[in-house]
């Protein structure tokens, strides 16, 4: 199982329900079940669906008629659009786990984490 590297504010907001569309520089191609990792956190906590990548966001019109599906605040839209978070990987299906699942955080590792089979167990224990 893969996990994504997500920053507050934003995997709160996931978690909540309030943003289907984490903003990244680049395209995915994965689909299917994730599991979510707070950054910096060491800690699983929560999982979701991967299930499309939209095209890159081109202007400052588009950003705002989208941020209902991404919560980047207006204040902040256009530097993030600036800065390259254009690209739209949507997601469904997002859930905190009942109790965060401690793993290994790989030298390196900043988008993804490959999450070992025992981490991967009791994530998906908590999922049903």
């Amino acid at each position: 199982m893969k996990g994504l590297v997500i920053d507050e504010p934003w995997i709160g907001k996931i978690l909540r329900g309030e943003k289907t569309w984490e903003m990244r520089k680049t395209v995915c191609k994965i689909r299917g079940r994730i599991a979510l990792i707070r950054k910096a956190s060491g800690q699983v906590v929560g999982v979701a669906d991967v299930v499309d990548c939209k095209v890159p966001i081109a202007t400052p019109e588009e950003y705002a008629a989208a941020e209902r599906f991404h919560g980047v605040p207006p204040l902040r839209q256009a530097q993030a659009l600036a800065d390259g978070w254009k690209v739209p990987w949507v997601l469904s299906n997002a859930r905190m786990l009942t109790r965060p699942v401690r793993y290994i955080h790989p030298s390196g590792a900043v988008i993804w984490v490959n999450l070992a089979p025992n981490v991967e167990h009791e994530i998906l224990a908590q999922a049903v």
